[in-house]
């Protein structure tokens, strides 16, 4: 009768025109109440609210006489991978030539920075869990890697599983600005053409780091990695 008086009151001052149903397993006779909402001009939708599903989209659609619920596939394979490599290619290129003169201001700071390479290769992890050397803008002492395993014991990463320490001693006056604002990063442009990575896309991780994690990462190989993506974006 509560219900009934609401669906009353409503249509005459709201003009409702659907209510959703969250609880369909305490209504006591459903097909009395959907009667009186159709009778008072009202839709009705059912929200199974108890059925927890991964956070992905999807589309509920009938099969027979019962509903379904399909998980929509990645939307990088197939022509929409190649599609994405193609914008990757030209705007790579494009990146490259525009920013060729700061580039070359930069390697010529780490060079008069510190002694070294200008560009630091490291082993990462790819698209099938294919190894490839990343490139990036040398920020760290020569002998880092070396250094690395001294210093282990002052990660700030619970675990241990990713390799974090703040006012990290190995890294240059030139590299710590550099990390600031990213610039680092810019020559993986190259991976880019070469096909290694992309311009958006999970970060590649090290060797060491995929050894440590969990099986519920492997995922993120299925994908080609990127310069930048959702966690670097969100800060």
């Amino acid at each position: 009768d509560k219900l009934a008086k609401t669906i009353d009151k409503y249509d005459r001052t709201l003009q409702v025109d659907e209510v959703f149903i969250c609880s369909w397993e305490h209504l006591d006779d459903p097909i009395v109440w959907f009667w009186k909402l159709k009778s008072a001009g009202i839709n009705w939708r059912i929200i199974p609210t108890n059925l927890n599903l991964p956070v992905r989209w999807s589309e509920i659609a009938m099969v027979g006489e019962f509903p379904a619920i399909r998980f929509c596939t990645s939307a990088i394979v197939g022509v929409d991978f190649w599609c994405k490599r193609l914008f990757d290619l030209v705007v790579s290129v494009f990146l490259l030539l525009l920013l060729s003169f700061p580039m070359l201001s930069i390697a010529l700071a780490i060079k008069l920075d510190s002694p070294g390479s200008i560009f630091y290769k490291q082993t990462r992890v790819g698209l099938n869990n294919k190894h490839f050397q990343v490139w990036k803008f040398r920020t760290m002492v020569e002998n880092a890697s070396q250094l690395q395993q001294e210093l282990e014991a002052k990660n700030e990463i619970k675990g241990g599983i990713l390799f974090k320490i703040k006012d990290d001693p190995r890294i240059t006056k030139v590299g710590k600005f550099l990390r600031r604002y990213s610039l680092d990063e810019l020559p993986q442009l190259i991976n880019v053409l070469l096909g290694e990575m992309s311009l958006v896309g999970p970060r590649p991780l090290p060797v060491r780091d995929v050894e440590k994690l969990s099986e519920n990462h492997a995922i993120r190989h299925e994908v080609l990695p990127g310069i930048t993506g959702l966690w670097q974006v969100s800060g």
